[in-house]
């Protein structure tokens, strides 16, 4: 299930970049929790278990964390609820501040392990490597080089367990040392890799001027009706924004915007535009039982 993968990569990065500018900047908390609903259900489509996992084991905790920090060091606003041991106030603004930031924060880290998902390196090079050749190939070495790190730690990991040089094995001293062995080995092989790629890299030519290169991304009709849906569910968010439409206001009171259809409509765009590779990817399935049906 992978289907809004194979649409054209300016398609892909148009609509993660509005989607992440929308999740940071829209406050109201309406907007975050449709980002984060819609950015878990694509990452749980997209990843099956291992998204289960993450979002179990890290974004729900580091959510509740975030919220939890918040209350802690921030004690603004006019309702007050009780008093803490300390003396400082817990007011039910800080409370509603610190779960819409918590929410924010998990929406954005779940809409990033989407795109990491969709977005690969050959894309982005294939979209900046004109422009910036440069910038989009660092750009694209950093973010594959993150699960690369993770893989190849594993392997070395495992390796050093079987000859009895494990992190868990031995004294403290011990699994100080072999810890640091491990560390090194990661390091030597960072080393050797950006080396190794350097030299490909300079091999095959990258970077030189009139240099070809081979895509095989076409803008076909398809991605062009998804991009002016994105494009205008983008301006219709930013001139409801700009028009106060999605206004809220947690200190020192909390003042929303007013529940009108205006209001309700900018809802509905920003639902309909978090909901798009939802949707794209329950049609495709639609479609393959329908065909296998006839068949």
């Amino acid at each position: 299930m992978n289907e809004f993968k194979n649409y054209h990569p300016a398609v892909n990065f148009i609509y993660f970049t509005a989607v992440l500018l929308f999740s940071m900047f829209l406050m109201h908390p309406a907007c975050i929790l449709i980002s984060l609903i819609c950015g878990i259900l694509y990452s749980l489509m997209l990843n099956g278990i291992k998204a289960i996992k993450f979002n179990f084991v890290f974004l729900i905790p580091m959510m509740l964390t975030a919220a939890l920090i918040n209350l802690i060091f921030n004690h603004e606003g006019a309702t007050i609820l009780i008093y803490l041991p300390g003396g400082n106030p817990l007011t039910m603004e800080s409370v509603i501040y610190g779960l819409s930031a918590g929410m924010m924060l998990a929406a954005v880290i779940s809409w990033f392990s989407c795109y990491n998902k969709i977005m690969t390196s050959d894309k982005f090079i294939y979209l900046f490597g004109k422009v910036i050749p440069s910038l989009s190939l660092i750009l694209s070495m950093t973010l594959r080089f993150i699960p690369r790190f993770k893989h190849q730690l594993r392997v070395i990991i495992q390796t050093q367990r079987c000859v009895g040089r494990d992190i868990s094995q031995g004294s403290i001293l011990k699994k100080v040392k072999n810890g640091i062995t491990i560390m090194s080995v990661m390091i030597t092989w960072a080393l050797e890799n950006s080396i190794e790629i350097s030299d490909s890299m300079r091999s095959r030519g990258y970077g030189l001027p009139h240099r070809s290169a081979f895509a095989i991304y076409k803008l076909n009709s398809r991605d062009k009706k998804a991009m002016i849906y994105v494009i205008l569910c983008g301006l219709y968010l930013v001139i409801g924004t700009l028009c106060g439409g999605t206004y809220f206001k947690y200190f020192p009171l909390i003042r929303s915007a007013e529940l009108s259809v205006f209001s309700i409509s900018n809802f509905t765009v920003y639902l309909m535009l978090c909901v798009m590779p939802v949707i794209i990817e329950l049609m495709e399935v639609i479609k393959w039982k329908y065909i296998k049906s006839k068949i």
